[in-house]
């Protein structure tokens, strides 16, 4: 990691204006990662600015930077921006930037820790074993001696904890412990970063859950444990869809379960899937990436067209 970190860290004092790009509808780790780096840039005297094709999430309001996100992309057509850092993104066109670089003389730079990741960056720094890829920066910024501030240290602090569950899932490691460690000995958060993450959940939202959780059912054949949740539920509760994030997660609490899926319509024929599991010998990545998502073994993700019932026959044939 030493040396690919150094390539990156020469390549940006070089840079004249850099555009930093978690991926679309970004989680904690996305933004944490992207306001860390931002601050690190500024630290720099860059130019530089977060792009997202979605706003981000109310819930991470509290982060540094992201109420600055730049969600229109006619900014790639500025022929100023000559450096663009890619974060936990796995492809391009997850990340939703695909067709804005396309053809353009932009160095990529790829930070990232999926195993899905397919290092279409120039210089890829791309760390599987990581927990999340706030934990890939915290060891970035360490090996190129740049001091981490406090926004930095709170930003970081964010995608590890959402990443790891609040340090209960199996991305939870001794590196990503002690990278929590350091981070809250450089003052970083953890109490504001619980709080706004995992224990601001409204009464509405709650019952959405209860909704949710009330339709699981177990596939016996297959070992998929599985639920779903609809526009119309979202409307029922007066509730965002943000709301409905940690179900997943949470889902790792069955007992004995081979898989656990939830399915999210989405408002344009579209549903969204996120796989878990806590089994060893089961890679849910590899399931994701046959609907052309991707992931970790562990957690993984994908968008496909269709109906609940549709998308839920086809993972089934799958299996």
């Amino acid at each position: 990691m030493n040396q690919i970190a150094k390539q990156i860290h020469t390549h940006l004092l070089k840079a004249k204006k850099i555009i930093v790009a978690p991926h679309q509808n970004p989680d904690g780790d996305a933004i944490g990662a992207a306001a860390a780096f931002h601050e690190y840039l500024t630290g720099l005297n860059k130019d530089a600015v977060i792009f997202c094709i979605t706003p981000a999430n109310d819930k991470l309001k509290f982060v540094a930077h992201s109420g600055e996100i730049v969600t229109d992309p006619i900014i790639f057509k500025d022929p100023s921006f000559d450096t663009v850092v890619v974060l936990d993104s796995g492809d391009l066109r997850y990340n939703g930037i695909a067709p804005y670089v396309a053809n353009t003389a932009h160095t990529i730079i790829n930070i990232d820790h999926h195993a899905t990741n397919e290092h279409y960056g120039h210089l890829n720094l791309v760390l599987t074993s990581a927990a999340s890829t706030t934990e890939i920066l915290y060891h970035y910024f360490r090996h190129n001696g740049v001091r981490i501030n406090q926004k930095m240290a709170t930003s970081l602090l964010t995608g590890l904890t959402t990443d790891t569950g609040n340090f209960t899932n199996a991305a939870t490691s001794s590196s990503a412990l002690n990278a929590s460690g350091e981070l809250i000995r450089s003052g970083g958060n953890l109490n504001l970063v619980t709080h706004e993450t995992l224990k601001n959940k409204s009464i509405d939202a709650l019952r959405l859950w209860g909704t949710v959780l009330g339709r699981l059912e177990k596939d016996e054949r297959t070992g998929i444990t599985h639920t779903y949740l609809t526009q119309q539920d979202l409307q029922n509760y007066n509730v965002p869809d943000n709301e409905s994030e940690g179900i997943a997660n949470f889902l790792n609490n069955l007992e004995d379960n081979h898989i656990a899926l939830i399915l999210k319509e989405l408002p344009n024929n579209q549903v969204k899937g996120s796989f878990r599991t806590t089994k060893d010998g089961v890679d849910v990545s590899a399931l994701a990436k046959k609907l052309n998502g991707g992931g970790h073994k562990k957690a993984a993700g994908f968008t496909v067209d269709g109906t609940i019932a549709q998308v839920l026959e086809k993972i089934k044939q799958l299996l």
